[in-house]
């Protein structure tokens, strides 16, 4: 390798941190504003696998109609549930492994994040208009 294509490749590298390190700020953001406009406390955590993700979703109180608002959240992003455990009784509880169907479109963990945080706020939302 010459010196050249060496800082060529260095550039590409620190550009792509650049880039994480913006999702992540944005993460953070959405997070924060997330819980401050949702008053259910939610854990949501999207770990990337060989193939897919491994989605959890959690909280301490029940969600009557949260697992449809994600599930059509999986469908718009082109993500195919291929396993899930789902528990709706007194506490809402959803481990789920999905994979991309779209192979020409890049979805990272990050976005599913996204997706699922936004499925809630929706979900929110709209339960609050129907207890108005």
């Amino acid at each position: 390798m010459n010196k050249t294509s060496i800082i060529v490749e260095a550039s590409k590298y620190i550009e792509g941190l650049k880039q994480k390190v913006e999702r992540l700020t944005q993460d953070i953001a959405a997070a924060q504003s997330s819980n401050d406009q949702n008053p259910l406390p939610m854990e949501v955590t999207v770990e990337t696998l060989e193939k897919g993700f491994l989605i959890n979703v959690f909280s301490d109180k029940s969600c009557p109609g949260l697992l449809v608002s994600i599930l059509e959240a999986f469908e718009e992003m082109g993500l195919n549930v291929h396993e899930a455990r789902v528990s709706c009784t007194e506490s809402f509880r959803l481990h789920a492994v999905g994979e991309n169907e779209e192979l020409n479109e890049s979805i990272d963990a990050q976005m599913v994040k996204q997706a699922v945080l936004q499925a809630i706020k929706n979900w929110s939302e709209s339960t609050d208009h129907e207890q108005e």
